[in-house]
């Protein structure tokens, strides 16, 4: 299968299959260990596209890491207009080695139980969502994935998992709130095009054939990595390597 993007968006390539632990190797190499802090990095990509299933292998690779997920920061808030309660509620505290506790205000107004929680003491912070390497966030992250789709498969994916879940109703339902979510996603991504900023981009959408420790990975603008010393991330698990 081949991927055909949204429009605007270049395809990617040339792709190849590699391990988590070289995929995590390639977006921490080259950059000095944070102090203090856990790395942060920023999974982006369209809906339906596999951003999910992405940011769970980095997890289950790095023992001592968290996933948030901007769609519970956007809860009952705003689809895209949530970037300064992610900058200023758990971002920039994370970069202070500062532990966050945060109730985002739509759990707050609509009575949702639990806090968003990021302990001290983690080697990596997984920002997962579209929009999570938005411009305005670019500063606090130190690199960004960006998640290639076929454009067609998404859609079709995102409306099936709808329909299975009974989040948006049947089919009808389904497909009329995917349609009502892209009419502002599309623009969105437009403008602010993540994948210029991103350091690997991760096929999200069948290409090739790989297993559940391994990803489809090209470099931005076909270029290609170099052997380089893999940074220190404690929790990386054997299972990865």
């Amino acid at each position: 299968m081949t991927i055909s993007p949204a429009p605007g968006e270049p395809a990617a390539g040339p792709w190849r299959v590699a391990s988590v632990h070289e995929l995590v190797r390639l977006l921490v190499d080259g950059a000095d260990p944070p102090a203090g802090r856990p790395w942060l990095v920023g999974v982006d990509g369209r809906s339906g596209g596999g951003k999910s299933t992405l940011a769970a292998k980095l997890h289950v690779a790095v023992s001592a890491s968290v996933v948030i997920h901007t769609d519970d920061i956007a809860w009952h808030h705003s689809r895209f207009g949530w970037s300064e309660l992610l900058a200023r509620s758990v971002l920039q505290p994370i970069r202070n080695g500062q532990p966050v506790g945060y109730r985002p205000p739509g759990w707050e107004s609509h009575g949702r139980t639990g806090v968003i929680e990021v302990p001290t003491g983690l080697d990596l912070v997984i920002i997962e969502g579209v929009g999570a390497g938005r411009r305005e966030l670019a500063h606090l992250l130190d690199a960004v994935v960006w998640v290639q789709s076929d454009y067609a498969e998404a859609e079709r994916r995102g409306i099936a998992r709808d329909v299975a879940s009974g989040v948006n109703g049947d089919r009808v339902a389904a497909a009329s709130f995917w349609h009502s979510w892209m009419a502002e996603e599309l623009p969105f991504l437009d403008h602010q095009r993540p994948w210029e900023r991103a350091a690997v981009i991760v096929a999200g959408t069948p290409l090739l054939a790989h297993g559940d420790r391994q990803v489809v990975l090209a470099l931005p603008h076909g270029g290609h990595s170099t052997p380089g010393t893999l940074r220190r991330i404690t929790g990386l698990t054997h299972e990865a390597r």
